[in-house]
């Protein structure tokens, strides 16, 4: 049966629009735009007013991304107020020259975009934010018309934060804790699985592959890289730090899970006692993602799994069960981590949860720790050239600053627009930016000879502001959905249908706009061909080179301080910073086009392997004292033996990865003896300390290590 047009018309606009955010985003936009421009313009006769209403309308509702539901991103909005009157005040005063107006946009331009170090709610205002300022900072000099500039920001701001939550407002996205809550049920199923395979239930193990399999591609879709930009926990809070810690003890327990699944041996090892501590980890697990996404009647104070006192039995226990001991423990140790994270990203500020504190250093350090100490301690971390945030603002605020010196220097009509295309077609890399510059030149052609013949035709102001809706409608709502080229001619359409109202033109105005595009764009390219040229890539393999090497030797220090022979402090803290440089390499990195160059690596198995080193030792630390193992020396010397090995193998991988192209690193022999079988032994002839087990897990550790090792220096399909 043949589709209706209609029909099919529909079902392109749902794949290229889920949900029609951008169709109510483009409604409401329209809706505040006009009513503010005529109210204005037309009501009250006043073109300043109506300018920066206008765009004040423009800037929050189109150039603004911003994460949540409605009614948060309206609060994000009326909070960025102040900081929107500031900026306008800056450039009306700055305005007084292009000296001082471009000196202006290379401090404001940095700081704007590299706040957005301090999470998705600032990378969402930053352009909205820099056109406060760039519209304020061109001519004409009038302070005195500062109030009206900035009651019509207000106006327009204001405006668009009611509109968020009365017209049209958006369905609730999926959220960070919504996909965490997903991939806790997912482990949850898993770990009950798990309980059937160590009692041999029938089909236990075919059922438990399935849903490891499940597990995995549910957290997944918690990766940072896998995450839409406005749904990253990348904030300096103590609520984004423990989403994030959730995750990654997520992550650990699908590791520990997949490894206690694929041991020989487990099914029919495991007793009663063992059952039933995996039992209450599925069902605490179950609870924290009801917690997470604040289901009604989600408990949040009973006490998270901890590991207990091992039963009596373990004495008689043969090397697998002692293995198998071993994984629940730290299983169960992972899923108190995981209970505590959630607890401390929903509950009040300052609340440790209710997990008592463990032996080793404080994972949770931040909770009681104020937001300003927090946001400081996450900007010094990308204050350096190795952080891609630092890179982007620097080439942003020096692209901006030379269009604006060009526009004033060259004297261009609404040298505005050269700052606006610098701004909406500059790209993280040079060949990003480039490829954006044909589609958008050859769409403000179009645009500009459409706006030039309108204006040839029909000079009059009325046909303009009778226009005005549906310009609104077609730049904001039909534009993106066709490309950029398309956005760029509805734009340049609906800039002129605006400033053909605001003072008198011709369709010299049109030929303006296509000169200003130009100047914009390219500047953008040579900005991008001069200051880090290839993007994300070059700091990629250099930052996940050195988070390799931190990982790698955290876990040896880690070991050598269980041992009672190192200090795992510095280690620890160096590998922390160079996870905050590298996981942002990456996520930049998977926005870009990829280099050829660096498609040999699986990088999300490289950074895996790091994690997995990075955060395993910590909760390591975190359970266990320092030199808890140095009761048994000789064990205990030979996983730091082990350690110093994996060390080299992660220093290995470093290497390789941090040039191209890479030779395939020989991934690291297994060189001890089996620990288990050791400990085992230890027990046979009197041991009888719990602790002993510790051994076990350290050597289930590190044994997972090698294969992440493995699995990150293999070339990818």
């Amino acid at each position: 049966m043949r589709r209706r047009p209609g029909e099919e018309l529909r079902d392109r606009l749902r794949r290229r629009d889920p949900g029609y955010r951008l169709v109510r985003r483009a409604a409401r936009l329209t809706v505040v735009a006009s009513l503010v421009f005529y109210v204005c313009r037309y009501g009250l006769g006043d073109v300043t007013l109506a300018t920066y209403a206008l765009f004040g309308a423009v800037a929050t509702g189109s150039f603004a991304q911003l994460p949540g539901p409605p009614a948060e991103r309206a609060r994000t909005l009326l909070a960025a107020l102040p900081v929107a009157w500031s900026l306008v005040a800056v450039g009306t005063v700055l305005a007084v020259s292009t000296a001082a107006a471009s000196a202006g946009m290379l401090v404001v331009g940095f700081a704007v975009a590299f706040a957005g170090v301090g999470g998705p709610r600032l990378v969402g205002l930053a352009n909205a934010l820099q056109l406060f300022y760039i519209l304020a900072c061109f001519p004409p000099y009038r302070p005195d018309s500062l109030p009206a500039r900035l009651a019509g920001v207000t106006l327009g701001v204001v405006l668009i934060a009611l509109a968020e939550v009365s017209l049209w407002p958006d369905p609730a996205p999926a959220g960070f804790p919504q996909r965490l809550a997903a991939a806790a049920g997912g482990l949850a199923d898993l770990v009950d699985t798990l309980a059937d395979v160590l009692v041999a239930g029938p089909g236990a193990a075919e059922a438990a592959a399935r849903r490891q399999a499940r597990a995995a591609r549910l957290l997944d879709g918690v990766r940072m890289s896998r995450l839409p930009v406005t749904a990253r926990p990348t904030g300096a809070g103590r609520r984004d730090r423990a989403w994030r810690d959730a995750a990654a003890a997520g992550h650990e327990v699908l590791a520990v899970a997949g490894s206690l699944a694929s041991r020989p041996g487990v099914p029919g090892s495991g007793d009663a006692d063992l059952v039933d501590a995996l039992r209450r980890c599925a069902a605490s697990l179950r609870r924290a993602a009801d917690v997470a996404v604040r289901r009604p009647g989600a408990v949040a104070v009973d006490e998270p799994e901890r590991a207990t006192a091992l039963p009596p039995s373990w004495r008689a226990a043969g090397p697998v069960r002692l293995r198998v001991d071993a994984a629940v423990r730290t299983l169960v140790d992972q899923v108190g981590t995981f209970a505590t994270a959630v607890r401390i990203a929903t509950g009040p500020r300052g609340r440790h949860g209710p997990r008592p504190p463990g032996p080793g250093p404080d994972p949770f350090w931040y909770a009681g720790r104020s937001a300003w100490s927090l946001y400081r301690q996450q900007f010094r971390a990308h204050l350096t050239p190795r952080s891609v945030y630092l890179e982007g603002a620097v080439r942003l605020a020096v692209a901006l600053a030379a269009a604006r010196v060009i526009a004033g220097v060259v004297n261009l009509q609404h040298g505005f627009w050269v700052l606006l295309a610098t701004l909406s077609l500059m790209r993280a890399s040079a060949s990003d930016t480039r490829t954006t510059l044909r589609p958008a030149l050859v769409g403000t052609l179009a645009g500009g000879a459409a706006g030039g013949l309108l204006l040839l035709v029909s000079p009059e102001r009325q046909a303009y502001a009778a226009l005005l809706p549906l310009a609104l409608v077609l730049a904001f709502g039909v534009g993106p959905l066709l490309g950029l080229g398309w956005a760029q001619a509805l734009l340049t359409l609906l800039l002129i249908v605006v400033f053909a109202q605001l003072d008198p033109a011709s369709w010299q105005l049109a030929g303006a706009r296509v000169v200003d595009v130009a100047v914009g764009a390219v500047v953008g390219v040579l900005a991008g061909l001069l200051l880090w040229p290839r993007g994300s890539g070059g700091e990629l393999r250099r930052n996940a080179g050195a988070y390799l090497v931190a990982s790698g030797r955290a876990a040896e220090r880690t070991v050598g301080a269980l041992a009672g022979t190192a200090d795992p402090r510095g280690a620890v803290d160096a590998a922390r910073r160079a996870e905050v440089l590298a996981t942002a390499s990456l996520v930049q990195y998977h926005a870009e086009r990829h280099d050829p160059r660096l498609s040999h690596v699986d990088w999300d198995a490289v950074l895996a392997a790091a994690h997995r080193a990075n955060h395993g030792g910590q909760a390591l630390l975190a359970d266990h004292r320092l030199g808890a193992l140095a009761p048994w020396p000789g064990p205990a010397a030979a996983l730091a033996a082990r350690a110093s090995r994996l060390c080299e193998g992660y220093a290995d991988l470093a290497r390789q990865v941090s040039r191209a192209p890479v030779d395939r690193p020989p991934a690291p022999a297994d060189p001890t003896g089996d620990v288990a079988r050791q400990v085992h032994g230890l027990v046979r002839d009197g041991e009888d300390r719990p602790g002993v087990l510790a051994l076990v897990e350290v050597d289930g550790w590190l044994a997972d290590l090698d294969g992440h090792l493995r699995r990150a220096a293999a070339t990818p399909p």
